[in-house]
């Protein structure tokens, strides 16, 4: 069954969504995102995506107390991602709760340390993220869009390990227009173990049972939720 792995993005220590990354779509859903992981943790969830946005922007981790807070009131497995950019910055993030962390920009922008990462701390604790736009890797909070080709991209880090990588479609995320299940069929018939995790567009509960249906180890999600689209309990039920 596909892992449900709820998304809790964090400006200003709050919790929020933005549509297609423009951080100009800004939306508050909870003052506080312990409450919110709280509750996911007391419907069944076990997994959480958290994203430092502020740190996506700003090139180092921001949000660490807010990670912090989520992680010792809890005990959900938290991967953490956005503005890891340096040995301070990850050491930061394990130190304040994160499980596992998502190198995005830095696996782009300077491959020697995210191998580095990979090599020293090993594959079920670093994941590469892969935030795609027309199929080029986008990086910095998707502010920046490059040359860098999705597939050459995911097929050089699998061949140096790692196992475990986000992708977001970024045309879709926030948008709730459903995820990108072709694009994820055609990554994992081509490396049929790696743990894909698909993020962007899931809209229903429906979408998440396609993905399900695709073959697809895990999903990541939160506009849906925080909308209304998708329920506490769908999410409870399913889990079961």
């Amino acid at each position: 069954m596909i892992e449900l792995i709820p998304a809790i993005d964090i400006i200003d220590g709050k919790c929020v969504r933005l549509s297609q990354g423009d951080y100009g779509s800004k939306k508050v859903y909870n003052e506080n995102p312990v409450e919110v992981a709280l509750e996911f943790e007391a419907n069944g969830i076990r997994r959480l995506h958290v994203v430092d946005l502020d740190g996506a922007a700003s090139h180092h981790v921001v949000n660490y107390r807010t990670l912090e807070q989520i992680a010792s009131r809890t005990s959900l497995i938290i991967d953490f991602g956005g503005g890891v950019k340096s040995d301070e910055d990850l050491i930061l993030a394990f130190n304040n709760g994160a499980k596992m962390v998502t190198g995005g920009s830095i696996a782009v922008k300077n491959p020697e340390l995210f191998t580095r990462w990979l090599e020293r701390y090993g594959s079920k604790k670093i994941i590469l993220g892969a935030d795609v736009k027309d199929r080029l890797i986008a990086v910095n909070g998707w502010k920046d869009e490059t040359t860098v080709e999705l597939f050459p991209f995911l097929n050089d880090y699998i061949h140096k390990g790692i196992e475990k990588v986000i992708c977001t479609d970024i045309g879709r995320d926030g948008m709730l227009e459903g995820p990108s299940i072709e694009l994820y069929r055609e990554i994992l018939k081509q490396h049929s173990n790696l743990y894909l995790m698909a993020s962007g567009g899931v809209s229903s509960m429906a979408d998440i049972i396609a993905l399900d249906e695709a073959g697809v180890p895990g999903v990541i999600f939160g506009k849906a939720f925080y909308e209304g689209r998708i329920t506490m309990k769908e999410l409870y039920d399913y889990s079961q």
